[in-house]
């Protein structure tokens, strides 16, 4: 993860890193339960992620990536990781833990959620820094909080 620019010092982008983390934390939790063979509690943190991941997603998507396309340097960009999330969210909804392959295939998608992420925060979120008006921040903070009703956003600093 890149520390050079100063993105994580944004407010939204450190609601955004936070929500990362939230998600791998889980993605890390799934993977070992299904390691030790315990199916059935892995199971049982598919929708909290789920769940996490849809309002993010719905932040990112309804404010950040929603800004940024008007640029058409980083239409192409923004597409490709809405393709990702799209793929992740359809795995997610029907993953069979019974099964072998929607297991590795989950596994398989929970690398890949890592290297989403570092697309977000190697690239996006530092560009962002020099793309965005004020008002694109305005827009971008009112989506994450849409997304996320009744969660306070990170405090400035």
């Amino acid at each position: 993860m890149c520390h050079y620019c100063g993105c994580r010092e944004i407010p939204l982008i450190k609601d955004f890193i936070r929500e990362h983390e939230a998600a791998t934390d889980l993605t890390g939790e799934i993977a070992r339960l299904l390691a030790a063979g315990d199916l059935v509690v892995a199971g049982t943190l598919l929708a909290p992620l789920a769940a996490e991941l849809v309002a993010h997603w719905r932040g990112e998507e309804d404010g950040l990536f929603r800004v940024m396309r008007a640029d058409p340097e980083f239409a192409a960009y923004i597409d490709a990781l809405e393709a990702e999330h799209r793929g992740l969210a359809a795995l997610l909804a029907a993953t069979d833990l019974a099964s072998p392959a929607d297991r590795s295939a989950l596994l398989a998608a929970f690398d890949e959620l890592h290297a989403h992420i570092a697309k977000e925060e190697d690239g996006l979120f530092p560009a962002s820094l020099i793309a965005l008006t004020a008002a694109d921040w305005n827009t971008s903070m009112a989506a994450w909080q849409a997304a996320h009703p009744g969660r306070r956003p990170s405090p400035p600093g």
